[in-house]
């Protein structure tokens, strides 16, 4: 069975890879590998209660996610509707793209902080359709948007789901990572920011055109700053909601979009149903990327198939008996999670080692924040703001392996070798 799980596996993720030359869409690929894998592990297993008891928690977390992500790209999509990102375009005054992008990459990093990744990346990438006309100008800005998305959540404790089960499962404290972790992830931003910005230097930012002002026709500047700062709030709002009420994040962010839903019904109650059509939470519904939504759906129930054959589980021993030293392993760790996604990855991390070998803020769990949070940066399909960016705009696997890959590696590297000195002189 390990065999063919692995066989499966590695040709779904190369018809992924492969989307454009194959002729198959991605989102396919991801399904029928999905469901390959889970028939070839339902053959093998030969225990139905324990396979419907896996895949329904499997089900159960790929739901959570695809929920949070459906609801983050509606709110995003409303405002969008209103010209809400209106409010922070029209206060960006630089004309270098060189200038835009340090701009994009710093708000991007804290941002991913307070919210957290995925759901940065989304706004993020949909404020730069407003800011840039040229196809070329939007990849670059989206491949730092995903390095920058993916080095803030590393640092905070609710920045990106790897930090949050870590801070759950006591391995992390707050204070601990965000001390420990920020100068490592902020220099393996800044490295590819500082070669993005300076092959871009000579560069003028082309704004796309105009809507010939049908927005500002349809909505007033109350109704779009109106829209814009309750549909951010909503979303910076979902951490605090997490912490207080202990309810998953997907819920928070359902019941902020039937907040902002209502108010919008409420604010456009009196006018006519063609002008207020475009405007309400049911055609921006309509509007979010599903064929993206499916693809993530198809990759979380493959590699949940690889976490409950316990190959993950399986990698890490080998990795602890062939390596042995625990900061190259993690490092390597890191690097897997540009291929595998890093939740899995950190849940065997977690199982393999105990609390009472490595207590908590440990050089280990520390270290593993940081590797696996910026390692998905490597390959575009390695988190879930690579994937939630990557259908937002159509970016090619391999357009991103040739122009980013590189980069965000190098800023992984760096960051590894700070956070390791780091360590070394100040513990």
């Amino acid at each position: 069975m390990t065999t063919l799980l692995i066989v499966v596996f590695v040709a779904a993720y190369a018809a992924i890879a492969f989307e454009h030359p194959l002729g198959v869409n991605k989102s396919a690929s991801a399904l029928l590998g999905a469901g390959l894998l889970w028939t070839v592990y339902a053959m093998a297993l030969g225990d139905p209660a324990k396979l419907n008891a896996e895949l329904g928690e499997s089900v159960m977390a790929t739901a959570q996610i695809v929920f949070f992500l459906v609801g983050a790209m509606t709110i995003v999509e409303v405002v969008d509707a209103h010209d809400g990102f209106e409010v922070i375009t029209r206060r960006i005054g630089t004309s270098s793209l060189s200038s835009l992008m340090w701009l994009v990459g710093v708000v991007t990093f804290f941002l991913s902080a307070i919210l957290d990744n995925l759901t940065t990346a989304i706004v993020m990438v949909s404020l730069m359709r407003k800011l840039l006309a040229r196809d070329e100008d939007r990849l670059f800005s989206a491949g730092l948007i995903i390095i920058a998305a993916n080095a803030g959540g590393a640092w905070s404790p609710i920045g990106d789901v790897t930090t949050t089960m870590l801070w759950i499962g006591g391995q992390i404290t707050p204070l601990a990572i965000m001390k420990g972790v920020f100068l490592p992830a902020a220099v393996s931003l800044v490295v590819p920011l500082v070669v993005i910005a300076r092959n871009l230097r000579d560069r003028l930012v082309e704004a796309p055109a105009q809507d010939s002002g049908m927005a500002s026709a349809r909505t007033s500047e109350f109704e779009r700053s109106l829209m814009f700062f309750l549909g951010l709030g909503i979303l910076v709002a979902v951490p605090a909601f997490k912490t207080v009420t202990n309810l998953p994040p997907f819920l928070g962010v359902l019941f902020g979009l039937g907040v902002l839903w209502l108010v919008g019904d409420l604010v456009h109650r009196h006018k006519d149903d063609e002008a207020r059509r475009p405007l309400t939470l049911a055609h921006a519904l309509s509007r979010i990327d599903m064929g993206s939504i499916v693809f993530f759906i198809g990759i979380l129930l493959a590699v949940a198939t690889l976490e409950h054959a316990h190959l993950l589980t399986a990698l890490a021993r080998w990795l602890d008996q062939v390596v042995g030293r625990l900061d190259v392993i993690v490092i390597l760790i890191g690097l897997a999670s540009a291929v595998v996604d890093n939740v899995p990855l950190v849940a065997a991390s977690m199982g393999m080692y105990s609390l009472a070998q490595y207590p908590p803020d440990h050089f280990l769990w520390e270290f593993l924040a940081y590797c696996a949070g910026t390692g998905g940066s490597i390959l575009i399909i390695g988190s879930a703001a690579g994937v939630a960016a990557m259908g937002l705009e159509k970016i090619q696997f391999f357009w991103y392996v040739k122009k980013i890959s590189g980069l965000a590696l190098i800023g992984y590297l760096a960051g590894a070798a700070v956070y390791i000195l780091e360590h070394h002189l100040f513990d």
